[in-house]
């Protein structure tokens, strides 16, 4: 996508051929900095520390992690070493093991004097297989906006409400979310997005309004408690999410808030649409609720805001009284009866296991 008409992805091997560079997602909206990466520890720490964030672009760097090490250490214990390392490094998002796997399944049967040439081709592949995968969910997403457009008056906008970032910053292009947002506003259809800003984080007015500004999309962030009001009076005509982990039941794992969005578009009869790649499915998971496992963050995300002063400095401020106990649950599960569809890069899916294993029964093999 663009920045200010120039084109990004949100990671890329540098021109030396090996070490990788990723925008630093924890600078934004204030400052846009690129990050290097030179190390398997780096990639692990920029997934922990959501240099990067987002479950395909975690995927994606937990790739380039492995062939980072594998420059460094290509024996079979530097191989288990890498995985090892890389595949703790955030626990919600199922991208991140199913890259890992991938790269172990590709890299283990190669000599290992050959293994980093290896690691970085299959790593480039998993790159290009998400850019590819988004533009399929694009064009299914696309034409529900169309149908939608249609039955609108002439001039009329439609209004899609999001939640967290489920943008290109959280894929490698396009995003998932965003993919058919971005593709109806190239095709010339008056769109404007409902932006959620997304506590704790903020990743929706940090991130989603960033980069919705800079390709030049309509839109208005709003607090997350905005939504149900909106909704109430008609002035959100359908809400796309993305998601972190699709259970095998069509459960969603989601950023935090997800489900009372979910509820509160059941309750006024709003489309609510999951868009996600493939390799989010997990047919291990049976059961959402019961069995995804929700990453608690640190207290300080909660406690503490970062932003920018009127004289043009970042400051940090605390917005908690000292000593009361914070929860941070970062992610929750959204019941597969309150999800109006599933935009994958198949087709728009019914949020159920007969429908997602006809779509891809590769994952459900993968899962045995």
């Amino acid at each position: 996508m663009k920045v200010d008409g120039k084109h990004f992805r949100s990671i890329w091997r540098e021109r030396d051929g090996w070490s990788v560079g990723a925008i630093d997602q924890r600078r934004l909206p204030h400052e846009f900095v690129v990050a290097t990466l030179t190390s398997c520890e780096d990639a692990a720490v920029a997934i922990r520390d959501m240099l990067v964030r987002g479950a395909p672009l975690i995927g994606a760097t937990a790739a380039y992690g492995m062939a980072l090490a594998m420059r460094e250490d290509s024996s079979d214990a530097g191989l288990k070493r890498a995985y090892d390392t890389l595949v703790v490094a955030r626990p919600t998002a199922i991208n991140l093991k199913w890259a890992l796997d991938e790269m172990r399944a590709a890299l283990a049967p190669v000599d290992p004097v050959e293994r980093a040439e290896a690691a970085y081709a299959r790593a480039d592949e998993i790159v290009e297989q998400d850019v590819e995968i988004n533009r399929g969910i694009a064009g299914n997403g696309l034409a529900l906006i169309e149908a939608i457009a249609a039955k609108k008056k002439p001039g009329e906008t439609v209004n899609v409400l999001t939640h967290c970032n489920a943008g290109w910053l959280a894929t490698v292009d396009w995003g998932t979310a965003t993919a058919p947002i971005y593709l109806a506003h190239e095709r010339g259809i008056k769109i404007h997005v409902w932006v959620d800003e997304t506590r704790p984080r903020n990743q929706g007015a940090s991130l989603t309004a960033w980069e919705l500004g800079h390709h030049g999309v309509p839109h208005t962030v709003i607090p997350d408690n905005t939504g149900g009001h909106l909704m109430q009076h008609g002035m959100v005509d359908l809400a796309i999410v993305g998601t972190d982990r699709v259970a095998a039941n069509g459960d969603v794992c989601n950023k935090i808030g997800t489900y009372l969005k979910a509820l509160a578009a059941h309750d006024n009869k709003v489309p609510f649409y999951v868009a996600l790649p493939s390799p989010t499915i997990d047919f291990a998971v049976n059961d959402g609720i019961k069995d995804i496992p929700i990453e608690q963050r640190s207290g300080t995300e909660v406690t503490d805001m970062t932003g920018r002063t009127a004289d043009g400095r970042l400051e940090t401020v605390r917005i908690v009284p000292e000593g009361s106990p914070v929860a941070n649950y970062a992610f929750d599960v959204t019941p597969a009866r309150l999800v109006t569809g599933l935009i994958t890069e198949r087709g728009v899916l019914k949020p159920d296991r007969a429908s997602l294993a006809a779509a891809f029964p590769e994952r459900i093999a993968s899962a045995e």
